[in-house]
């Protein structure tokens, strides 16, 4: 069984890399509460899935720094992105649906609810594999250009 453990708040020394700290401002800033309708839609080359860029440095609306959040939709019986890496860290959310994600040295299967860490330089893809649409919310960091 899994031990809950205590949160420690933000006091304790933050990560060597010079561009994630970020100076605390005089003022507060305001959130910025968007939908999927706020978002920048877009299509990846080779990708037959759409995705919707809902925080990130493209979107005015959602214009973050450090980290990109997009929703995307698959279709049954299609592949969204064939296998390739990149330098960023990813994580892939599952909120519909189900399908298959493909590394380096296997095939695993995901279904809503799934969390999937994928480190820098991580070979992946996915594809659905179910008859609803898959929707994946995709969290990379640094986003994605």
């Amino acid at each position: 069984m899994a031990k809950i453990t205590e949160f420690k708040g933000y006091d304790g020394p933050l990560p060597d890399d010079p561009g994630y700290h970020v100076p605390k401002p005089e003022k507060s800033p305001d959130p910025m509460i968007v939908d999927v309708q706020d978002g920048l839609p877009l299509k990846y080359p080779g990708c037959e899935g759409i995705g919707v860029r809902v925080v990130h440095p493209s979107n005015p609306k959602a214009p973050a720094k450090n980290m990109g959040l997009v929703l995307f939709y698959i279709p049954p019986h299609v592949t969204l992105l064939p296998p390739g890496c990149h330098p960023t860290e990813e994580t892939y959310v599952i909120l519909e649906g189900q399908g298959r994600m493909t590394f380096a040295r296997e095939q695993r299967d995901v279904r809503k609810g799934d969390f999937v860490y994928l480190p820098p330089w991580c070979e992946h893809g996915i594809e659905n594999t179910g008859t609803e649409t898959l929707v994946v919310l995709i969290c990379t960091s640094p986003p994605n250009p």
